[in-house]
């Protein structure tokens, strides 16, 4: 089942998201099994949201466990997504 996850940085800027993304997309993981679709972009209050799309929780999961030296060398926080079952991905 696939599925839709949230993560809310509060004070997440632009730049950390972009420099994490590049340490990401260098890792020879990237993309990452079960990885569907991804989005992100200023929350409205200062910080930064990211929307993904995977097949499965345990996907999500283990890409945060392969990710995680890479967040913290970003200097992000330690967050908890919002996993929620999606009904429906569609891609252009």
């Amino acid at each position: 089942m696939a599925v839709i996850v949230t993560v809310e940085i509060p004070g997440g800027t632009r730049k950390q998201y972009e420099d994490t993304t590049r340490l990401l997309e260098a890792t020879e993981w990237f993309p990452p099994a079960g990885f569907i679709a991804h989005a992100a972009g200023p929350d409205g209050s200062g910080g930064w949201r990211i929307v993904d799309f995977w097949d499965s929780e345990d996907a999500f999961l283990a890409f945060v466990e392969k990710a995680k030296p890479i967040f913290d060398q970003g200097g992000l926080p330690t967050i908890l997504p919002t996993v929620q079952e999606a009904v429906n991905v569609m891609l252009k």
